[in-house]
Order: structure tokens, then sequence, then C-alpha cells
């Protein structure tokens, strides 16, 4: 395992959508440890693979106690409505209010293909929409309703 650079805003690549996943093997699995420990690392919530420079739908998101690898995600369900701060690993500095779903059920598959949903909830519905944006080429300052100075 080991650290990747994240990629900062002003790179293309943060604007391009993602490929879909279509092989779930060890390069896959080196991918996901690689981004753990990078998101570890840079004490964030989430981390898409674009982020790291990788153009494949591949998202880890770490809120509280819950952690989840998300291959091939998408949002099916979406609930109610939350208007809260925001900030993201490859734009430092920037921090914003951005309104997002309250709650979300997302479909995906885990590192070895299996399908599976996730429901979550305030924060953790805002990291899995900020992340799976990511794999659509969106960045959260798209969506910033206001801008505030981080602490």
């Amino acid at each position: 395992m080991a650290l990747r650079n994240i990629v900062k805003d002003g790179d293309p690549i943060l604007r391009k959508k993602c490929r879909p996943v279509t092989d779930f093997n060890e390069r896959l699995h080196v991918l996901l440890d690689d981004m753990k420990d990078t998101l570890i690392y840079a004490n964030g919530a989430g981390l898409a693979a674009p982020q790291v420079g990788i153009m494949r739908r591949v998202a880890i998101v770490s809120v509280d106690e819950d952690y989840f690898e998300l291959i091939n995600p998408e949002i099916i369900k979406t609930e109610g409505e939350e208007t809260s701060p925001e900030g993201c690993l490859s734009i430092p500095g920037v921090c914003g209010t951005v309104s997002r779903p309250y709650k979300v059920t997302v479909k995906a598959q885990d590192r070895f293909g299996k399908e599976f949903t996730a429901k979550g909830e305030g924060l953790l519905a805002r990291a899995f929409c900020h992340e799976i944006d990511h794999l659509d080429g969106i960045l959260f300052k798209d969506k910033i309703i206001e801008y505030y100075e981080e602490d």
C-alpha cells in the first residue's frame, strides 16, 4: 500500500467522466488500498479515483465508523435536502455551503464485483453524493451557494 498524489483543481482530469470498472482484479484492490491510505493521511471523508489520476468509477467514503468501497456507484434514491458546509481534498482552502439530499441510497459493486446497496443520511449521504459527482467530472465548487473561509 502507498500514498498517492491528490490531483488539484485546474487539472483537466477532474472534469472528465470516468469509465466503468470491468476488471475486478489485484490492480483494482491495490488502487482501493492506496486510496484508503491516502484518504486517512489527508484526513478526508471521501476520495474518488480521478482525484488520484485514475479515470475509473471508483470511490471510497469514510465517515465516523462507516467505510465504503464503491465501484461503479449510482444514486438510486434520494430523500429530503440539507444545506451544509463542504470542502474537497482537490480544492484545498475552498469551503462553501452546498445543498445535497439528506438521505441517499447508492447501488454499487464491491472490490470483487458483488453488487450491494448502501444507505446514508446527513454527512454520509453528502459524502456519497460528493464522490459520485467526482466520477462525472463535477466539483463541489460548481454547486456552492455561498463561500466561506476555513478556520
